[in-house]
């Protein structure tokens, strides 16, 4: 197995240049899975809403795809499982989601946080 930058991840979803994105296929069929790191992840949806002008609901999409798909490795899977539930159930935006998710995982609640969305999830205190 091997890791991917996002740049590499966002050609694999977007395909918007063709000879980048023929070089990310090859890398992932010569290496799949791939290890998607956490950075990576809220990079690739920063990059797709900010650039690419994705929706929340095209965002979910992809997070559910990215957790179901055999080509991928998402590091602590529980924890982004546990963030996307989150996001699609709440307004709270999946970089918090996520935080949030991360902390419980190492037993370091309460998520004090200014965002007012945020600090009303379980484990979280809003400020």
């Amino acid at each position: 197995m091997a890791a991917a930058d996002t740049n590499v991840l966002v050609r694999l979803l977007v395909q918007d240049d063709a000879a980048q994105t023929r070089r990310a296929e090859a890398f992932l069929r010569s290496n799949g899975p791939l290890w998607i790191s956490l950075v990576v992840l809220l990079e690739t949806c920063w990059v797709l809403s900010s650039v690419y002008d994705w929706t929340r609901p095209q965002l979910l999409v992809l997070l559910q795809g990215l957790q179901d798909s055999p080509d991928f490795v998402l590091q602590m899977p529980q924890s982004v499982r546990a963030a996307v539930d989150r996001f699609r159930d709440t307004k709270v935006d999946f970089p918090e989601c996520l935080a949030l998710e991360l902390a419980r995982a190492e037993g370091q609640l309460p998520f004090g946080t200014f965002d007012k969305p945020a600090g009303k999830l379980p484990g979280a205190v809003g400020l």
